[in-house]
């Protein structure tokens, strides 16, 4: 891609799915103060516990270990951070206004096999001095992390490139599952979802619980591997999590499980499952809502 291109230099971005101003100039990271990277590195911890925390929240609960920070800062360091309150409201989780959003598919549906839904999402991971992005696509039936890849920004094309991986080393699933984000709503997510004949489906907004399993690997990754081992750069966190995500697959037994472990659930078909609770269904019918809990209830 660039200006020696037949294709004018718009229709070359809509194609890649990046920006234009990408083609304009090297990105330079700009550097983060400590006391930036301090409050990082709580608003993360916050998060991974309270993903519900808009920047209001977080303010007040910052305020409550005795760090004055405003709204205006709280909103700054969480957008550079790629966190967004999981509830309803005005500008969170914004998906890209020109990518088509799918519906969600799996209200009511019995996760049954490997292969049958995977999900993907991206988390934001704390350096001593700076930060990254990882994402991950696991297989939801038993739970296995299929393939991940860290980067520094939140282009596309990292996405793409896990996404690739996973197809080449375990087949196709039948349902992928994603957010709204502008990576997975890209045409060059996308398309490499519709060349496989996969089918696509997307997280509601503002509900959390559609992506459920994502959430709860996020909270293991960075609880028993991330906030212990405290990386300091890109090259130390591509050796931890790759040892770390060899434990967890192969290694870590899950209670939901059966206490086998995601590979072993993986390989066999035994243990894993997952039943995905039609609420609204539930509702309309004047049945009881049920709880957070039993939106996800391993079979």
């Amino acid at each position: 891609m660039g200006p020696s291109c037949e294709l004018p230099l718009v229709r070359q971005c809509e194609l890649a799915g990046v920006s234009r101003a990408w083609t304009y100039g090297q990105r330079h990271a700009c550097p983060v103060g400590n006391e930036d990277l301090l409050l990082c590195g709580l608003i993360d911890e916050a998060c991974t516990q309270r993903p519900f925390y808009g920047s209001r929240r977080m303010v007040v609960h910052l305020s409550g270990l005795g760090y004055a920070v405003n709204r205006k800062r709280m909103q700054r360091l969480m957008r550079h951070m790629g966190l967004a309150g999981m509830a309803p409201g005005p500008n969170t989780s914004k998906p890209h206004p020109q990518h088509r959003i799918y519906p969600y598919l799996l209200r009511g549906v019995e996760v049954s096999r490997p292969n049958q839904v995977w999900g993907t999402d991206i988390t934001y991971v704390r350096l001593a001095r700076g930060f990254a992005y990882l994402v991950a696509i696991m297989d939801w039936h038993s739970r296995r992390v299929l393939s991940w890849r860290i980067s520094n920004s939140m282009e596309a094309a990292f996405c793409v490139d896990c996404l690739e991986d996973a197809l080449r080393e375990h087949g196709r699933p039948e349902i992928f599952n994603t957010d709204q984000g502008s990576q997975f709503t890209s045409d060059a997510f996308t398309d490499v979802l519709k060349r496989e004949g996969v089918t696509i489906g997307m997280d509601g907004r503002g509900r959390c619980l559609d992506n459920v399993f994502a959430e709860r690997l996020w909270r293991n990754v960075k609880h028993e591997d991330v906030y212990l081992k405290g990386y300091g750069n890109m090259q130390e966190l591509m050796l931890g999590l790759t040892e770390y995500f060899a434990y967890y697959n192969d290694g870590r037994p899950h209670q939901a499980l059966g206490y086998r472990t995601p590979g072993a659930a993986y390989a066999t078909g035994q243990g894993g499952g997952a039943i995905i609770v039609d609420r609204f269904g539930k509702e309309e019918t004047g049945q009881r809502r049920p709880a957070a809990c039993d939106v996800c209830a391993p079979a």
